[in-house]
């Protein structure tokens, strides 16, 4: 038996066995999230590269099902985390973004419709088939944020470097003001 994650089969089929996968695999399993992440990594130098990176894990479960008793609409729902290397924006460091998802999709096919089913996101599917793999790597690359920080103040750099030379700032227009100040009192006179 194969990796369930990497099984291409119509949505009907994978709901219609009540499908639940386990997830464990690695980051580099997910080649297009992984290349993601490696393109944010590349601005960093090679010695401040986070070693191993690729071999963080993605963990978490789908569950194939319909959404009622009569086989109509499928529907995916489940949870995943992993842990992804970044480059905060604020100071440039590399450091652990945890990335959660917790998903429920609705599938529908052409003939059924979504409109009594709040609770999920419609996915309409470009393919008959689909691999339970694609669906986690979509959600993962859509939880990454657009520019990613860390979560704490206290472990960015930007912040400590700020609050370090706080004690030495630097008044640029101290100058034009003592020299506005004086004019006035000539002009006064």
């Amino acid at each position: 038996m194969g990796n369930l994650l990497r099984d291409r089969r119509t949505v009907a089929e994978w709901a219609s066995g009540g499908q639940v996968i386990v997830i464990a695999e690695k980051i580099s399993s997910f080649e297009r999230l992984a290349g993601i992440v490696e393109a944010d990594l590349a601005v960093l130098n090679p010695d401040k590269l986070p070693g191993a990176w690729r071999d963080g894990l993605i963990s978490g479960m789908l569950r194939f099902d319909f959404t009622d008793g009569k086989a109509r609409v499928p529907i995916v729902t489940g949870h995943a985390t992993a842990a992804v290397h970044a480059v905060c924006q604020r100071c440039l460091e590399p450091f652990r973004l945890t990335l959660s998802i917790a998903p429920q999709l609705l599938l529908p096919g052409e003939q059924e419709t979504a409109d009594e089913f709040e609770d999920f996101e419609v996915w309409e599917l470009a393919e008959e088939t689909l691999r339970p793999q694609d669906i986690i790597e979509e959600l993962l690359i859509m939880a990454l944020p657009f520019s990613a920080t860390h979560d704490n103040m206290a472990n960015c750099k930007a912040f400590s470097t700020a609050e370090e030379s706080a004690g030495k700032t630097v008044k640029p227009f101290a100058a034009l003001r003592l020299q506005m100040q004086h004019n006035e009192m000539d002009s006064d006179e």
